[in-house]
């Protein structure tokens, strides 16, 4: 079978027929992109309800996933993304193997479809027009035997006519026999053309138009077996993620096969259990003698009266001291009743802020006089950091610009070194200034971290709690301070009440929850953090972003509660939450 012999004359459906076929090919790879257009938005819809359902850190749901039924939810969550991803490997796999490679070949196929067409309208133009030639040699043939034929009906006419003088007899003998040699060598012109377009009209049927429509024929059969070829691989790429997904599936079918309902249970216990024993008995009490009555030892109300006593000295707020409140060891002195602490803590004016307007901030001093000392030595610390590497930053630049102006100096053609004297005399200015400003911080650090007591918490407690039960061995002694910023001057006595506040805050502060996380990051590089505040991470890994990068090149991450750091921000790419407080909007 071949399209040169069974469609010869066939031409214009042939090429009807071949874009037809580049159509085909064309709509399938449109729909090639929309499946994969779906699988991504599949995969970002997975995605972003796992999100969903993830736990906040640092709440009351991260609490909840210690048990084993939130744990295989949690493992569902974790597979549903490694799910979603392979979604997105099936979107990549079709976007380059197929989409990408069907476009090429369209276009090769275009060019290939258009030079066999114009070859096959080249050689019909040229049969056209020798058609051309010979209805015009054939046309010329017959008007010149007409001409010879009249010619010579003149002349017998005139050679009949005894009117007629004999030269005009043989002048009309020379026309007609003119005329039948214009007509002879009419019909050999006309026999020469035959002959010719006989020839090229035999290769045009039987040479050029088969050789052209062979190979449109295979075209058009490449294109077909390129087809199925696609069909096929689409397949294979949806059957090379099923292992993976079928991973993904047996995970979530592992973690369900782990939840343990004894161990849930026994969360519960360890979670709300009291330690108290049930109260026993209740003894009679006979009325009808006149004896004192006692209420029983393990009575349901002395059960209650204990259990409160240990509720009030046990827990977090055990060896906390009431703030501001002197507590008096001495065992002949009776206690003094709480309502009158109350009035005394009410009335007494310290000279600090409030607890609301530590934690709200507000005007902020340039010392952070306003924070309590622990608090103020971190913000302290946080600032002389800053400028280091402030002043650590300034420093490169002031090398670079050195070393270039060394090259000047060695290489005149390249620059003028004199043309970096401003620039260098300028960052030196800049380095002392921040040399002073990270000294005067540092001189207020030394200070908050001399009026500091020990470290750990513990010391810190019974450090205030030592401080106050002496407090009035040292009111007899104490003279009036103040501190060199001026926030508050007080005598020895309120400096030491404050230090028990200041304990107290410390516990609470310790206790705040982390920042927040703005959004998620994907590590491009690895990055082995070995500084201080910094965080090690490998490549591919997904972490959460807790701060944006201010402006100096780092990005401060977290990989769970106890992890978190600094890592530089062209080795992560950055997902930000829209809705995250504090996260910007880039548009």
């Amino acid at each position: 079978m071949s399209w040169g012999i069974e469609l010869w004359d066939q031409f214009d459906n042939l090429e009807k027929h071949t874009q037809w076929g580049i159509d085909i090919l064309e709509k399938y790879i449109k729909f090639v992109k929309e499946r994969t257009e779906i699988e991504l938005s599949y995969a970002k819809q997975l995605r972003n309800l796992s999100k969903k359902y993830q736990p906040k850190k640092n709440s009351k749901e991260e609490e909840e996933y210690r048990y084993t039924a939130c744990k295989a939810f949690l493992s569902t969550l974790n597979e549903m993304n490694d799910y979603a991803g392979q979604h997105e490997v099936i979107s990549e796999n079709m976007t380059s193997q197929i989409i990408v490679e069907l476009a090429r070949y369209v276009q090769e196929l275009k060019q290939e479809r258009k030079s066999h067409f114009h070859d096959g309208r080249k050689a019909q133009q040229h049969i056209e027009t020798c058609w051309k030639q010979l209805e015009s040699s054939k046309r010329r043939f017959e008007r010149d035997c007409k001409e010879a034929d009249r010619a010579q009906q003149y002349f017998e006419k005139m050679d009949a006519d005894i009117n007629v003088t004999k030269a005009d007899v043989e002048k009309a003998r020379q026309q007609a026999q003119t005329r039948h040699q214009m007509a002879e060598e009419s019909k050999a012109d006309y026999s020469s053309v035959l002959q010719k377009f006989n020839h090229e009209q035999h290769e045009y049927y039987h040479t050029h138009i088969p050789n052209i429509f062979q190979k449109i024929q295979e075209m058009e059969e490449r294109r077909i077996v390129r087809i199925g070829e696609s069909v096929k691989t689409y397949a294979e790429l949806d059957r090379q993620v099923i292992p993976i997904i079928g991973k993904c599936l047996d995970g979530i079918v592992k973690a369900a096969e782990s939840i343990d309902p004894k161990n849930d249970s026994q969360l519960v216990v360890e979670a709300y259990k009291s330690g108290f024993e049930p109260p026993g008995d209740i003894e009679f009490e006979d009325y009808t003698q006149p004896m004192k009555r006692t209420v029983s030892d393990n009575s349901l109300s002395n059960s209650r009266g204990e259990g409160k006593s240990e509720l009030k000295f046990g827990g977090k707020s055990k060896g906390k001291l009431w703030p501001f409140i002197k507590k008096n060891k001495s065992p002949k002195q009776q206690k003094e009743p709480l309502s009158h602490r109350f009035n005394e803590f009410m009335t007494s004016k310290p000279k600090i802020h409030c607890f609301r307007s530590l934690k709200r901030g507000g005007a902020t001093p340039e010392d952070f006089s306003n924070l309590p000392p622990e608090q103020r030595r971190k913000k302290l610390q946080q600032k002389v950091d800053e400028l280091n590497k402030e002043i650590q930053k300034e420093m490169d630049q002031r090398d670079a610009i050195t070393k270039m102006k060394d090259v000047y100096l060695k290489n005149p053609q390249m620059g003028d070194p004199s043309s970096l004297d401003h620039k260098l005399a300028e960052v030196s200015q800049n380095i002392e200034k921040l040399r002073l400003e990270a000294q005067k911080f540092e001189a207020w650090l030394a200070e908050v971290e001399g009026r500091l007591p020990a470290r750990s918490d513990q010391a810190r407690r019974q450090s205030g709690m030592y401080e106050t039960q002496n407090a009035p061995s040292v009111n007899n002694c104490a003279q009036d301070r103040e501190s060199p910023d001026g926030s508050y001057t007080e005598e020895q006595s309120q400096e030491s009440e404050v230090k028990v506040l200041a304990a107290d805050f410390d516990d609470e502060f310790d206790d705040e929850e982390p920042l927040p996380a703005i959004g998620t990051c994907k590590a491009l590089y690895t990055f082995e953090g070995q500084n201080e505040g910094t965080i090690s991470v490998v490549e591919g890994e997904t972490l959460y972003v807790i701060e944006e990068d201010k402006g100096d090149g780092w990005t401060r991450i977290r990989r769970n509660e106890d992890e978190e750091g600094y890592v530089p921000t062209s080795y992560v790419e950055v997902y930000l939450d829209k809705n995250a407080k504090g996260a910007k909007t880039y548009i």
